[in-house]
């Protein structure tokens, strides 16, 4: 049939042969616009419809707009030799244009399909927090490369599988080129198998000033949003071949820790006095406590600071919970309140924390403590006012 066809088109005279070749140019093309106007919309219904998710995010894309696309050129390729079966320079020309067009339209088609396997990854309950943007990207690298060497081949009339044989003896030189991305490739695998770093944590890189929430994880970045709103980019190995904090584990525990001290000032720690005593028996954290003489009112803040903190619904008790001394030093004894908060987001957090440490600051005067400071100029001035009352020109200045 298909020799029938060819010996006919033969016998045609090449204006009609042209116009049989521009009809069935415009057929095909006419085709593949009406695929993509009129059978996408009652595909894309159909997949929602569906109760998978996946063939929505693949019909919603440009991936059958690429299949459609390869109607026209290959229609035409396979027409070619029967319009013209003789063989001529133009006629290889366009056969090379023909697989240079189907091959740029399959590989948009295979990266549109990776597109879209990103997508679906990123709505999975198992891959979303993996950083799996780079193995895509890495992905449609190694396609639009071999898409490159195919496209090569059909110039110079080679076989595309000797040219990558050829490109071995270049693999040193390739190295070199796209060593960052090789680089970012196997650091962003590393990350992910270890679970290492995921979009939306919050990351500490001393050495590189960083200091934010990661924004996105590609094949040679990594981009942190800064708490100061800046932007810094990083590449993937330097978060495998050097150290940072991930503050992950903080968001997913109980609590965010406080630890903050005061430094107490010593010649105020002593014994507590019978009237004292008395006075902190009746209070509900001196409960079980035995009140005798000989005890320190250092002790009994302590213990009066810790019931405050286990009282209060902000304070996760579930977890260490301590006020604790350090070793004393010429600027007081440091006592650390050791808690962690329910809140974890910044501003709550340390909200909650500067309301205890000023609860606990005017808590003070009650054990007859006080916090160790540093004098200033007023009270310099003041010291100085105290034993110097006889000259009235201070008091005029004051």
């Amino acid at each position: 049939m298909i020799e029938q066809h060819a010996e006919e088109l033969m016998g045609m005279s090449p204006q009609v042969r042209v116009m049989v070749t521009c009809a069935v140019i415009i057929v095909a093309y006419l085709v593949d616009f009406l695929c993509c106007r009129l059978l996408i919309p009652v595909i894309r219904k159909i997949a929602v419809k569906t109760a998978f998710k996946w063939d929505n995010y693949i019909t919603n894309g440009k991936v059958l707009h690429n299949v459609f696309h390869l109607i026209p050129p290959i229609t035409f390729l396979v027409a070619l030799p029967l319009l013209f079966p003789e063989d001529a320079l133009w006629k290889s020309l366009a056969v090379k244009a023909l697989y240079i067009y189907i091959t740029v339209v399959f590989c948009m088609l295979i990266c549109e399909f990776i597109s879209s396997l990103y997508a679906i990854s990123s709505e999975s309950d198992t891959l979303k927090n993996k950083p799996m943007k780079g193995v895509y990207q890495m992905l449609k690298v190694i396609v639009v490369f071999v898409s490159v060497i195919i496209i090569i081949g059909v110039l110079i009339n080679k076989d595309f599988t000797a040219l990558l044989a050829g490109l071995g003896a270049m693999a040193t030189v390739l190295m070199l080129v796209f060593k960052d991305t090789i680089l970012g490739v196997v650091a962003g695998v590393q990350l992910s198998a270890h679970d290492m770093l995921r979009p939306g944590d919050w990351i500490v890189l001393e050495k590189y000033n960083v200091d934010g929430v990661v924004e996105d994880v590609t094949m040679n970045t990594v981009k942190v949003r800064n708490w100061d709103k800046t932007i810094t980019t990083i590449p993937p190995y330097v978060l495998v071949s050097d150290s940072f904090k991930n503050w992950r584990g903080m968001r997913e525990s109980g609590g965010r820790r406080v630890a903050r001290s005061i430094r107490i000032d010593m010649n105020s720690i002593r014994f507590c006095t019978r009237e004292e005593l008395s006075r902190f028996a009746g209070k509900e954290w001196a409960e079980g406590m035995s009140m005798e003489e000989g005890t320190v009112n250092l002790k009994l803040f302590r213990v009066a600071v810790e019931h405050y903190l286990r009282s209060l619904s902000g304070v996760n008790s579930n977890l260490m919970l301590m006020v604790r001394q350090f070793e004393p030093t010429s600027e007081g004894l440091p006592v650390q309140f050791y808690f962690f908060t329910v809140a974890k987001d910044w501003v709550p957090h340390e909200h909650l924390a500067s309301d205890v440490m000023e609860h606990i600051i005017a808590f003070l005067p009650e054990f007859g403590l006080r916090a160790f400071q540093k004098p200033s100029g007023l009270d310099f001035f003041n010291l100085n006012l105290k034993f110097d009352r006889q000259n009235p020109s201070i008091f005029e200045n004051i």
